[in-house]
């Protein structure tokens, strides 16, 4: 009889290993790391793990992943991302999401590394919410991606290494079939400094948040650029070196400069709070103005008081 209950206890404490949690809603797995994986990427290579399912990151230092499923990647505590895979200019990532990972979710993380989260591939309808960035050379980088939702996210600091020095980032340069459209930037904090590297090359400024077409090195740059919304974000931003790098609190810009030929267009930007940055919003070209709606912002306030129905959910 008592070898009967060890072996049958062995083979329960077994099954608890194998079989995470189910969440509340819809049966999804959640799973633990640690406890479950030891880091991250080996939750998402495993086959255990589902399209859909959490991956919760306990308190402490992590490595961050290549996102290849459609998951929720959430803190627990105080879960730290320091570390992750390499970039080809040699600078570390935090996650960079990959073909397969539209619809993923990222939150309550604190990013320690200097290319936060940045997709791969056209990605769509990722979720960045409730995270924290510390001192990045981009914290959140959508090229080529719609339906994205960044929301109530605090960036602590940025750094330039002869480009970078950018918060939140929307751009294309790959001519997205049906363009980059219908991403929400909103309720986020873009304070400190930007600290510009000694060795900065300079001829450019960072920004806070920016919509991006790039036709630069014969890039194909963009579609078009359409109905994102930019609204009730505070974005507080001062140079260390100001006259080698400075800085924008909103930049919109397409590389070609040509008012003739515009692909940025029907975009809204509203209810923001800018005050803190000396150089507020930076048009390229200026004809943006005339083609996007940017209106009752604090600080320079282009449009004069547009009605807050053009703004969308967030524009009250």
């Amino acid at each position: 009889m008592k070898r009967t209950f060890i072996v049958v206890l062995a083979l329960a404490l077994l099954v608890g290993l194998a079989v995470p949690a189910l969440a509340a809603k819809g049966g999804a797995a959640v799973w633990h790391v640690p406890g479950d994986f030891a880091t991250v990427q080996e939750a998402i290579d495993s086959s255990s793990v589902a399209p859909g399912d959490t991956i919760m990151v306990g308190p402490g230092s992590h490595a961050g992943a290549m996102v290849t499923k459609s998951v929720t990647i959430r803190g627990d505590g105080q879960a730290v991302i320091d570390s992750g895979p390499a970039h080809s200019s040699g600078m570390i990532q935090g996650f960079r999401l990959m073909g397969g990972s539209d619809g993923t979710t990222i939150s309550h993380l604190r990013f320690e590394v200097d290319l936060v989260i940045m997709n791969g591939a056209a990605v769509d309808g990722v979720t960045i919410e409730h995270c924290t960035f510390i001192n990045a050379v981009q914290a959140i980088s959508n090229w080529c991606g719609s339906r994205w939702v960044i929301a109530h996210n605090d960036i602590i600091d940025l750094r330039t290494r002869s480009g970078g020095g950018i918060g939140i980032f929307v751009g294309d340069y790959a001519a997205t079939d049906g363009g980059v459209n219908d991403n929400v930037v909103s309720h986020n904090k873009i304070s400190g400094t930007l600290h510009v590297d000694p060795n900065d090359c300079g001829g450019y400024c960072g920004s806070g948040i920016v919509l991006y077409a790039d036709f630069r090195w014969n890039r194909l740059g963009a579609e078009k650029i359409t109905d994102n919304r930019v609204v009730q974000n505070k974005v507080s931003l001062v140079s260390n070196t100001p006259d080698v790098v400075d800085v924008v609190a909103f930049e919109m810009t397409d590389t070609r400069d040509d008012p003739g030929e515009v692909v940025i267009f029907d975009n809204a930007v509203g209810f923001n709070d800018f005050r803190g940055t000396v150089n507020q919003i930076a048009l390229t070209p200026e004809a943006l103005a005339d083609v996007n709606t940017i209106s009752r912002n604090l600080g320079d306030n282009r449009g004069h008081g547009l009605h807050p129905s053009l703004f969308g959910p967030g524009g009250n």
